[in-house]
């Protein structure tokens, strides 16, 4: 079956703005609407998860529009609203069935609040139900002049928001000194469309004016080379490699965004990563290529009592991945700038063994050029000495008692440890420890497939380039994730042939590896 072309996101711009409503009686039911409006969006939800046809939902006689009051256009858009939480839901890979309208994290605060804190549980309670109450939303609509339900009146100098409460119009007056406030009024003037999206926050509605921008023609495409990027933890930054149309790497550099951490609230942290995503916009301008970046849809992050400690949580939450990607490619599209997202699959697994110690690249830096070539279309092929490393037998051998040893060492550990968060740790190390063992079966295996896997030929399908790293890291260089990947080049230039005998200490230090992990809290890898 032919599928059809993917449909590419529209890129979308606007402003927030304050409502002021001269008269009061507008204001009560504008926030009436607003709750309607929410607990149909809440029933079109629960509807849509049933199988009912958005169709008859929203028809005139449909139960949106009886049972709540509205207009089709406003049911249409209840249900449009459903539709895209559910679709969020669902390429998160949460429980569709497990929404809570207003917010999850709020209503467990409210849990905990109830017989603490009087004052703060009542301002909580009233900030969950207005979120839980106060949306409502209306598209725009080219046919109709800009939007019918909710319209944008300019009168007397002034910019007033007509609200469609079906036998009649609320007014409200439109307060912002936004930069697109400009933009805005030159498509009510040309009548364009516009979408609108009221929320009330502490008794006062404000409005979010959005519409979908028209882009030029892309100018810098991938023909002429492309600019990859990968953000790294520690040290926190971001890693950039452009790479020729011949896959051979041009230049590379790093940007720190330690300052990014160090921002006092969200509103700096904002302009801080705008200022950078200009900075990797503005370079792949000069170098004349397009965009790579990995396809991140979510990233793991640490919860208490993980036994992964305080450091790990802090690295986990302050990563702008999705926020700074997010940047960097509505940056691109606007100047005209081909952006790619490639499969983040192995990147820094294949960089580190293949490109780093080579070409004396940092792990970051080397996984960036990774990304790039993967957006070139370049399969990474697996080096043939590293292939003859991979079916050595006594390389299999050797790493496969290392794993055991600290196996059986760990489970040791993790009986007599009576600290419930220090067994959790022990735990999820030997878990880890059992799966990279669980990995070595490949070794014995025909390595190397066009895509860098063993393309069937071992019955359990294990990936070559996770065997590789499985056995060459840990058990020879001591570390999940060494810093000083140049040990390795030795190897990668065919001479291996003195680790196999065993030699101890060798490159990464001999039976210290071995030790290296056994010590909680120590040496966790970077």
């Amino acid at each position: 079956m032919k599928r059809g072309k993917k449909r590419e996101p529209k890129p979308y711009t606007g402003l927030e703005a304050l409502l002021v409503f001269p008269d009061h009686g507008d204001y009560v039911a504008t926030l009436d609407l607003m709750r309607r409006f929410s607990s149909a969006v809440r029933y079109g939800y629960k509807r849509l998860l049933e199988g009912e046809d958005r169709k008859e939902l929203k028809r005139e006689d449909g139960p949106l529009c009886t049972l709540f009051r509205l207009n089709t256009r406003y049911a249409d858009d209840a249900i449009l609203k459903a539709k895209a939480l559910l679709t969020s839901q669902v390429e998160l890979g949460e429980n569709p069935r497990k929404v809570v309208f207003g917010g999850r994290k709020l209503l467990a605060d409210l849990a905990r609040l109830k017989r603490s804190n009087l004052p703060l549980y009542e301002r909580k309670k009233a900030e969950w139900r207005e979120r839980r109450k106060g949306t409502l939303y209306a598209r725009g609509d080219r046919s109709k002049g800009g939007n019918l339900n909710l319209r944008l009146v300019v009168r007397e100098g002034n910019l007033w928001l007509r609200v469609h409460l079906g036998d009649r119009y609320a007014w409200a007056l439109v307060k912002t000194s936004h930069p697109r406030l400009q933009a805005l009024l030159s498509r009510v003037y040309a009548h364009e469309p516009y979408n609108v999206e009221l929320a009330l926050r502490e008794g006062r509605v404000y409005a979010l004016f959005s519409w979908e921008e028209e882009l030029p023609p892309l100018s810098l495409t991938q023909e002429g080379g492309v600019l990859a990027l990968d953000v790294n933890a520690d040290p926190y930054g971001l890693a950039l490699a452009v790479v020729n149309p011949d896959g051979s790497l041009r230049r590379h550099l790093t940007l720190s965004l330690e300052e990014v951490d160090r921002a006092k609230n969200r509103g700096a942290k904002e302009i801080l990563l705008w200022n950078i995503a200009h900075q990797v916009v503005a370079l792949a301008e000069q170098e004349g290529v397009a965009i790579a970046t990995e396809r991140l849809k979510h990233l793991p992050k640490g919860r208490r009592g993980d036994g992964l400690g305080p450091a790990f949580r802090r690295k986990a939450h302050r990563f702008a991945y999705r926020s700074l990607l997010g940047k960097v490619h509505a940056l691109a599209r606007k100047k005209g700038i081909q952006s790619l997202e490639v499969n983040p699959q192995d990147t820094s697994t294949i960089g580190m063994l293949k490109y780093a110690p080579l070409l004396s690249l940092s792990k970051d830096v080397a996984a960036a050029y990774v990304i790039g070539r993967r957006a070139l279309g370049f399969k990474e092929e697996i080096p043939k000495p590293l292939k003859a490393l991979l079916q050595d037998p006594s390389f299999h051998d050797r790493t496969r008692r290392f794993y055991e040893g600290r196996i059986a060492q760990l489970k040791e550990r993790h009986r007599e440890e009576k600290n419930p968060y220090l067994r959790r740790r022990l735990g999820r190390e030997l878990a880890q420890m059992k799966r990279a063992l669980a990995t070595l079966p490949s070794l014995q295996g025909e390595p190397g497939g066009p895509a860098g896997s063993t393309a069937g030929r071992n019955p359990q399908g294990i990936h070559a380039w996770r065997a590789l790293r499985v056995g060459l890291f840990l058990p020879l260089l001591g570390r999940k994730v060494p810093r000083d990947l140049s040990v390795l080049k030795p190897i990668l230039l065919g001479s291996w042939e003195g680790w196999k005998r065993g030699l101890d200490p060798h490159p990464g230090g001999g039976s210290a590896a071995a030790d290296a992990h056994l010590r909680v809290g120590v040496g966790s890898g970077g």
